[in-house]
Parts: C-alpha cells; sequence; structure tokens
C-alpha cells in the first residue's frame, strides 16, 4: 500500500463520520420540530374547545366593512 491511497482512505472515513453527524443532526431537528408541531395542535385544540362553548350567534353582527 502506498501513502497515498492510506491517506485517501482515512480521508473517507472521516468525511463518512461528518456525513453520519450532519444526519444525525437534522434527525434530532426533525424530532424537535414535530414535537412543536404537536404542541401548537394540542393548543389550537384547546383554544377551538374554548371558542365552541361560546354563545350562539356571539359577532354575527360585526360589521366586517371598511
Amino acid at each position: 500500500m502506498d501513502v497515498a491511497s492510506i491517506a485517501s482512505g482515512l480521508i473517507a472515513a472521516r468525511m463518512g463520520e461528518i456525513q453520519l453527524a450532519v444526519a444525525a443532526r437534522f434527525a434530532r431537528m426533525n424530532a424537535d420540530s414535530q414535537a412543536s408541531i404537536a404542541k401548537l395542535l394540542d393548543a389550537a385544540s384547546q383554544n377551538g374547545q374554548r371558542l365552541a362553548n361560546a354563545a350562539a350567534g356571539l359577532g354575527g353582527n360585526v360589521d366586517i366593512s371598511a
């Protein structure tokens, strides 16, 4: 084996490590964003339940023409 092929192999191995680290980072970011979306949907559901308890016809006479 010559030095060039050993160096090339080491560089390829290091690039593989970097690619795995980047992929792991993206996977964590994806999991975090999914948790945030779940929290947002839960908050929207809670707010929707509050509005469902509002009196019938509430806001029916609001003039929105401007």
